[in-house]
């Protein structure tokens, strides 16, 4: 997994949209990157709605949030509106991006092991270098943590 101080692997992916989105298109501001496993599903939907219930205090912030699924552009638009994400749901089907952040491998899931996405976010800085990562995502809290610790810079 990437880690703290390292270049944030760009990417441009599309949206729930259509739209290209790419990272570095955000430099000048700080941007959550969040690697969730699968749209419409329990721990996924709480960690989104986390991210959602939080963003206008992200937003206040300065802080972009672009969530990442193996998910295609459907499937994202149908989660968004569900559930009126205000941020952009991106689709890694083929998980290069993943695996370039570390966001992709072995993991356990009800004892078994499988390979998958890994639940993780990571904090992109204003010049594209990785601030934070958080490599194991409380689902109902994350979006409170990243404002937490945002809150903690600016003090």
């Amino acid at each position: 997994m990437i880690e703290p101080d390292a270049m944030a692997p760009d990417f441009t992916l599309a949206d729930q949209d259509g739209n290209a989105i790419t990272l570095s298109s955000f430099r000048g501001g700080r941007v959550l990157v969040a690697f969730y496993p699968k749209d419409m599903t329990p721990g996924c939907t709480k960690e989104l709605c986390s991210l959602r219930d939080g963003f206008e205090a992200l937003e206040g912030l300065g802080l972009t949030v672009l969530a990442i699924s193996m998910d295609g552009q459907a499937s994202h638009k149908r989660f968004a509106d569900k559930h009126g994400f205000p941020f952009h749901l991106l689709s890694d089907q083929d998980h290069s991006v993943m695996e370039s952040y570390g966001a992709w491998g072995e993991k356990n899931m009800y004892g078994k092991k499988v390979t998958g996405v890994i639940r993780s976010s990571f904090l992109v800085d204003k010049d594209g270098r990785i601030m934070k990562v958080w490599k194991k995502v409380s689902t109902a809290t994350h979006g409170e943590d990243v404002k937490t610790y945002l809150e903690g810079l600016e003090g």
